[in-house]
């Protein structure tokens, strides 16, 4: 999901490292924080596989800076990624939410729509944190105020982003028309 994050901030304009940084902790750091241990590596990653472009400026009052730009390479990868997300893409709302924040790169709403399907049909498939002779617990069912609070939740917002996926996919099924 860091590859992603790198290519999908970069399709949007030039960064230097720290700005892209902020941007990753922003979308998804409270939940998976991104360190310079595994930054700068990626970067260097897609760098040398000729998907991102370097160039050195001069730092405000400070050493220069290393800004980062998407090649043709790198913007025809974004959207094969996006295209064919991971199954732990579809099924992990962070790394949904990763493809989600960078799904507007693919210019085919009819390939946005595939991926909204694809986290509709999970959503879909009957699931619990917690299960009982191999069924998924309701709430209702927990017996345990706080296991019951977390199903609760989840269900709300299962509930909510599913009705979300289908409006968004009418949505661009019109505009595939």
């Amino acid at each position: 999901m860091l590859e992603l994050s790198i290519l999908g901030f970069l399709a949007e304009e030039p960064l230097h490292g720290y700005e892209l940084k902020d941007r990753i902790r922003a979308l998804s750091g409270h939940v998976r924080p991104v360190s310079d241990g595994a930054l700068y590596p990626a970067i260097n990653r897609l760098v040398a596989a000729g998907l991102l472009d370097e160039r050195t400026e001069d730092g405000v009052s400070a050493a220069p800076r290393r800004v980062l730009s998407l090649t043709g390479k790198g913007r025809a990868e974004l959207r094969e990624r996006l295209r064919h997300p991971k199954q732990a893409e579809i099924t992990d709302h962070v790394r949904f939410n990763t493809v989600l924040a960078f799904l507007r790169h693919l210019d085919d709403p009819a390939e946005q729509a595939a991926v909204l399907r694809r986290r509709l049909d999970f959503l879909e498939t009957p699931a619990s944190f917690f299960y009982r002779k191999g069924e998924p617990m309701r709430a209702e069912e927990a017996g345990d105020l706080f296991r019951e609070g977390m199903l609760r939740v989840a269900r709300a917002t299962g509930q909510a982003e599913r009705e979300w996926l289908r409006e968004a996919i009418g949505v661009l099924s019109r505009a595939g028309s």
